[in-house]
């Protein structure tokens, strides 16, 4: 009798177990890998994604993902369901490298080299006066190129320039958006930008179809994604 019953029990456990497996592995399956655009190598190849280092908390939507891109390539890749939906890019520059900005950092007071108190009101209202003038060049650059690519088509549109935080430093939220005469939006720009004491961090993202990479292909993704992405800048590891 004891040996009827282990051979049922034997026969019910291998009519159930395909059925469970079905249900269980799927579950334990490896996730989808979200591919990052083909984009330029940097010229080190051990030196990796900064987005791995310095980024923090990722909020996102629900269903979304958000993640440092594979690669060496500064791009952080946003995705849903193993679509890529855009990516965002940041760029350092060495002040060493930056006579621009040199220049911005002696007209509010600051001389290359010279030793201040990052955390001091006085130190962080120069900075932000800086970062207002590097902003108010940026727009007049693609004011001009943007008149000259679409003329009276599309009107050039500059958001005003916030301070906010980026991580432990003072920085500067800017924008601008291209919107067509006959209504509509030809391009969309979000961007940052924060100083350290030796590096500018300029961190943008797009919907412009003329962009390579730091772009969402869709605009409505871009405005989803939009408050995330100051959360996300605001909770940086930087410096």
């Amino acid at each position: 009798m004891l040996r009827l019953y282990h051979l049922l029990l034997g026969c019910i456990l291998l009519v159930l177990i395909p059925v469970g497996a079905k249900f269980v592995l799927p579950q334990f399956s490896a996730p989808k890998v979200v591919k990052s655009p083909a984009v330029a190598k940097l010229p080190n190849p051990n030196e990796g994604n900064i987005w791995q280092k310095i980024l923090g908390n990722t909020a996102a939507p629900t269903n979304w993902q958000v993640a440092s891109c594979k690669g060496n390539a500064p791009l952080l890749c946003v995705s849903s369901k193993g679509e890529l939906l855009g990516t965002v890019e940041i760029n350092v520059y060495p002040l060493a490298n930056n006579d621009d900005f040199q220049k911005k950092l002696v007209a509010v007071g600051i001389p290359p080299g010279s030793q201040v108190d990052y955390q001091s009101s006085k130190y962080q209202t120069q900075i932000l006066s800086a970062l207002k003038a590097w902003v108010a060049d940026y727009y007049a650059t693609f004011a001009k190129d943007r008149q000259g690519e679409y003329g009276k088509e599309i009107t050039f549109l500059a958001y005003p320039p916030q301070p906010v935080p980026i991580g432990k430093l003072q920085g500067i939220r800017y924008g601008f958006a291209g919107l067509k005469q006959k209504g509509g939006v030809q391009e969309q720009h979000i961007g940052h930008v924060a100083f350290d004491g030796n590096k500018l961090y300029v961190i943008t993202t797009a919907f412009d179809p003329g962009s390579q990479t730091g772009k969402f292909d869709k605009l409505e993704n871009l405005a989803i994604f939009q408050p995330y992405l100051y959360a996300i800048a605001a909770d940086l590891r930087l410096p």
